[in-house]
């Protein structure tokens, strides 16, 4: 509403000290050089081990991010089973444990405990004290080949699509109702269910009829007989 009356003309001064508010990124050259040094630091500290800790791979969550593969937090108890890991020895020989991710896709199931076995035919394990080694650790001759691995552990490969070519059209292409075939197949799949009820249901039906039939046919031929006795 419009001010009535010989009132004050509204003139708010507000945000005065918005100055101390603004955050610039003037750091960030010398941030990203900090992190390159503490990379290099923790690589030393830990070497000839890697880095960095392998890693399941997952699917995003929902259904518009689904088709897409990420790394995750760590392998379920049932991978670390199959691929004949145990729980406790998984995390000090570089591999990540999530006791609470459950395995909903055998595919998935299947594609990381190949991951793991991979990563146990490439492991190689120094024993704790020198000169004593134990069962399951590496021989000599492969604790000398060792070296530091530098980048990402194990990355996700990507197949690249098939890219399409231009095609003259056809007559084929012209015939063909694409709304149509999707309207109907989306029509199958949500009947199908259904569908497969009423043909169980017919084929019973067909078969107590002929059921019926044959005895009423069976008991017919009895009478006929019955009448040519008399």
């Amino acid at each position: 509403m419009a001010p009535k009356r010989n009132n004050v003309i509204p003139n708010g001064h507000f945000h005065k000290k918005w100055q101390e508010h603004v955050k610039c990124w003037f750091d960030q050259p010398a941030r990203k050089k900090r992190r390159h040094e503490n990379r290099v630091a923790k690589a030393r500290l830990v070497a000839p081990r890697p880095a960095t800790r392998l890693k399941p791979v997952v699917r995003c969550p929902t259904f518009r991010y689904m088709s897409k593969q990420r790394l995750g937090r760590g392998f379920t108890l049932e991978e670390l089973k199959a691929a004949g890991v145990a729980k406790r020895l998984a995390p000090t020989i570089g591999i990540c444990v999530d006791h609470r991710r459950r395995n909903k896709n055998v595919e998935e199931l299947q594609g990381n405990v190949r991951r793991l076995k991979e990563y146990k035919s490439k492991l190689i394990l120094f024993p704790k004290t020198g000169g004593k080694p134990k069962k399951g650790d590496s021989s000599e001759e492969e604790l000398k080949l060792a070296s530091q691995l530098k980048g990402k552990l194990m990355p996700i490969t990507y197949k690249r699509k098939s890219i399409v070519k231009s095609r003259a059209i056809t007559e084929d292409d012209q015939k063909f109702q694409a709304f149509n075939t999707l309207r109907r197949s989306r029509a199958t799949a949500r009947m199908w269910g259904l569908r497969a009820k009423r043909a169980k249901e017919a084929a019973e039906d067909q078969e107590i009829a002929g059921k019926a039939a044959a005895k009423k046919a069976a008991k017919g031929g009895a009478d006929k007989k019955v009448k040519k006795a008399k």
